[in-house]
């Protein structure tokens, strides 16, 4: 027999804007939700981020708000609200934003945002809200 109080609570739909309502810093990625090993983060970013790779993961951005340009040393993509992209594995990358983008970001647990760079923009992993 199942509890049903905890039943309940699965049943609650994540809201995207709530959730983004409960922070205003940038750059610092915070898990709504997983799925198997991956966790679905949502952050806000303005400016230029740091060229990254992440080397043994594809890495997904989907736009809920504002113009989100990432860039690769060869080019970029330009992605608005409702539209998404997958960067593969091991491609170097920087999120750009004129103004603040707010995005849904699908990743393993365990991934650092700045990948193997480091550095000040590295935000603290697994952080729910």
């Amino acid at each position: 027999m199942s509890d049903i109080s905890t039943s309940a609570q699965q049943y609650q739909a994540i809201n995207f804007a709530q959730k983004l309502a409960l922070f205003a810093e940038q750059w610092t990625p915070k898990v709504v939700a997983e799925m198997n090993d991956y966790q679905f983060k949502v952050v806000r970013i303005e400016g230029d981020f740091v060229w990254h790779s992440h080397a043994d993961t594809d890495e997904t951005f989907i736009v809920l708000a504002g113009d989100l340009r990432i860039d690769f040393r060869d080019g970029a993509v330009h992605l608005r609200p409702g539209e998404m992209y997958v960067v593969p594995k091991g491609v170097e990358h920087k999120p750009y934003a004129q103004s603040e983008v707010q995005l849904l970001l699908i990743e393993p647990r365990g991934v650092l945002n700045t990948g193997e760079v480091g550095g000040e923009r590295t935000a603290q992993n697994d952080v729910w809200i």
